[in-house]
This record gives C-alpha cells, sequence and structure tokens, in this order.
C-alpha cells in the first residue's frame, strides 16, 4: 500500500495580495480623500505610476473630480503638453479648480481668450469665487480687447457676487468700487463697511496663523508680513497666494522694471506681488498718480499693494524728474538740499 501525500494549506504555499482583494469603490474613495489633500502635484504622480490598478483608478473622473487647488499647481517651468492633457481631463472630470486653474493659463499664458473666459465662466457658474473675481477683473479692464471693450456694470456685478462668497480680495474691489462710484452709484458709508469686512477677513487668518504656530499676534514696531493690519501693529503672515497666480508670475518672468520677460512688447504685469496678472493690450492698468512707476490691474491690488511695499518706495514724478535732471547737469545729492 502506498502512503497518501500529506497536501499543505494553500495559504501556507500562496502568498496572497491583500490590495488585490479590496474592492474598487473602497480604493477609489481612498483615493479621492488622497487627491483632495494633496500638497503638490508630485503626490499624485507617485499613485499612478505605483501599479497598473491604481494608475487605472487614480485616472477616474471622481478621483479627478475631487483633487484640490494644490494638487493640480503646475509650475510654469514644468508646462508641457502631457500637463495640459492631465488638466482637461480633470476639467472633464467636473473640477471646478482645474477650470479655473486652465482658464487663466490658457486667457493669459496661451492667449486663447475665447476658451480661457467660458473655462473661467464654467468654474463660475458654480459659485467659484477666484474665478468670478477674476472674471470681473477682465471686465474692468476690457483684457483681451480693446478700451471700448470694458463693462463696468458687468465688472461690479461679478465683483459683488465674489465678495458675497467672501473672497478678500472681492470685498476689497467692491469697497473702493462703492467709494469711488466707480461702475456703481457711490456710496462711502457702504464702501468702508465692505472694506472692514476685507481687514476683518485678514484678522482671522492672522488669528488662525498665530493658533497654528504659536507666535504673538501683536508687535512693538508695528511692522509685520504683509496685510493692511500691519498698520495697527499685527504680525501679519505672508498671504496665500492662489496656485495659479503663482504660474502667471512664473510663466513671464518679472524685471526689476516691473516688465515680464515673457511679454509682448509694451506691455506689463500688475505690479502687486501676490498678482502676476498681464496686460493683454499697451497700457491697459492704471499707473500710479504719484510715481507712475507701477501698475495695477485693480484697485484692490493697488491698496492692498500699498501697504505692502509701495507705501514705503512712492516718489512724486517731479522730485525724480528733478533728481534725474540734477544728475545729467553734473548736480549732486548734497546740492539738491
Amino acid at each position: 500500500m502506498f502512503r497518501k501525500k500529506q497536501r499543505t494549506p494553500p495559504t501556507l504555499t500562496e502568498k496572497s495580495d491583500l490590495f488585490d482583494d479590496l474592492p474598487d469603490d473602497l480604493v477609489v474613495f481612498i483615493l479621492c480623500k488622497l487627491s483632495s489633500s494633496a500638497s503638490c502635484p508630485s503626490d499624485i504622480i507617485n499613485i499612478l505610476i505605483t501599479c497598473k490598478r491604481l494608475n487605472r483608478l487614480g485616472l477616474h473622473p471622481l478621483v479627478l473630480s475631487k483633487a484640490g487647488p494644490k494638487a493640480i499647481a503646475i509650475k510654469a517651468k514644468n508646462w508641457s503638453e502631457s500637463a495640459h492633457s492631465f488638466l482637461k481631463l480633470c476639467v472633464s472630470s467636473g473640477n471646478i479648480e482645474a477650470s479655473y486653474s486652465l482658464g487663466m493659463i490658457r486667457f493669459y499664458c496661451l492667449q486663447n481668450r475665447g476658451s480661457g473666459a467660458s473655462l473661467m465662466a464654467k468654474a463660475a457658474l458654480k459659485q467659484h469665487a477666484p474665478a468670478l473675481y477674476s472674471l470681473s477683473v477682465i471686465q474692468f479692464n476690457g483684457s483681451g480687447g480693446s478700451k471700448g471693450n470694458k463693462n463696468l456694470r458687468a465688472g461690479v456685478a461679478l465683483c459683488a457676487r465674489a465678495a458675497y462668497l467672501g473672497h478678500v480680495d472681492a470685498l476689497r474691489e467692491f469697497g473702493h468700487c462703492l467709494q469711488d462710484g466707480y461702475g456703481v452709484r457711490q456710496n462711502i458709508a457702504e464702501g468702508r463697511r465692505f472694506l472692514v469686512q476685507a481687514n476683518t477677513r485678514e484678522l482671522e487668518s492672522v488669528l488662525r496663523f498665530q493658533n497654528n504656530n504659536n507666535s504673538p499676534c501683536l508687535t512693538g514696531s508695528g511692522g509685520g508680513g504683509g496685510g493692511l493690519l500691519s498698520d495697527f501693529g499685527c504680525n501679519v503672515p505672508e498671504i496665500d497666494v492662489h496656485p495659479v497666480n503663482l504660474f502667471l508670475k512664473e510663466w513671464f518672468g518679472s524685471n526689476s522694471d516691473g516688465s515680464g520677460s515673457g511679454l509682448g512688447q509694451g506691455l506689463r504685469l500688475c505690479s502687486h506681488t501676490g498678482c502676476g496678472r498681464p496686460e493683454t493690450r499697451p497700457h491697459e492698468y492704471r499707473r500710479c498718480s504719484v510715481c507712475g512707476s507701477v501698475n495695477y490691474c485693480s484697485r484692490g491690488c493697488q491698496a492692498l499693494d500699498w501697504k505692502l511695499r509701495h507705501k514705503m518706495e512712492c516718489v512724486p514724478m517731479v522730485q525724480w524728474l528733478e533728481e534725474d535732471n540734477g544728475a545729467n547737469n553734473g548736480v549732486g545729492e548734497g546740492d539738491l538740499n
């Protein structure tokens, strides 16, 4: 008689992969959480290159629709057709942030005005505050067209909607419009109320920054990192610039005279460091009426940059013209006094 060979349990000889046993719905749910909290595009890329299954599920429309601003924050130096295709895929999946970001890139960088404005409008229809504000800036300046294409009433309406949603730049812009009667009936008291709301939002960011970093809010010198509240002695943190504004700044570059290296002849960037919007035609943006050396796409950018930087640099045009003429005539600095 032959003795039967004892069989070993399959669990001891075969190594099971628990990941393969997870249902697709659960993996997609986890990937949605990861894409919404990703701090940079490489977080998404690392998931896609892990394995074929994660590559397939990582490109699921639900996962792409949940990707946050930082997850799709592509740098200008890394821009390529693949990056463009990825953003278009996110837009097709219903990602509002991707619609806004790609719209800004197409409108200002790729100079595809119609498609860019259409994508921003798509995001604005879903109550995306930055898209509403950007469209208002375009309407105020007639960007992409001639000076006659300005539509102040449309700009005010879009800006008011963005302000209602709590957008700080829109609150500040709408407040100045009401104070100056620009595109709307003048109402100084109501304009000041909106400016106070903008300051309140900044105070909220200061307190949040203080709680997260255990740093004091008030300083003895009255100086700070930025923001209108620096006048009240608050140590305001650096402004949280939207990733697409950083993309614009990097795409065009910025020279010391405010002109961008990637801009057409006679065109300049908005002088506010957190903006990055370029002119689409010469002399589109307003210049400082005192020095004439800086220009801004909006009243909001002008007011904020005045508090952040330009207040210390602004010199009356007559003064620097006299200094320039004095230098040409061989007059020293001491002689001007």
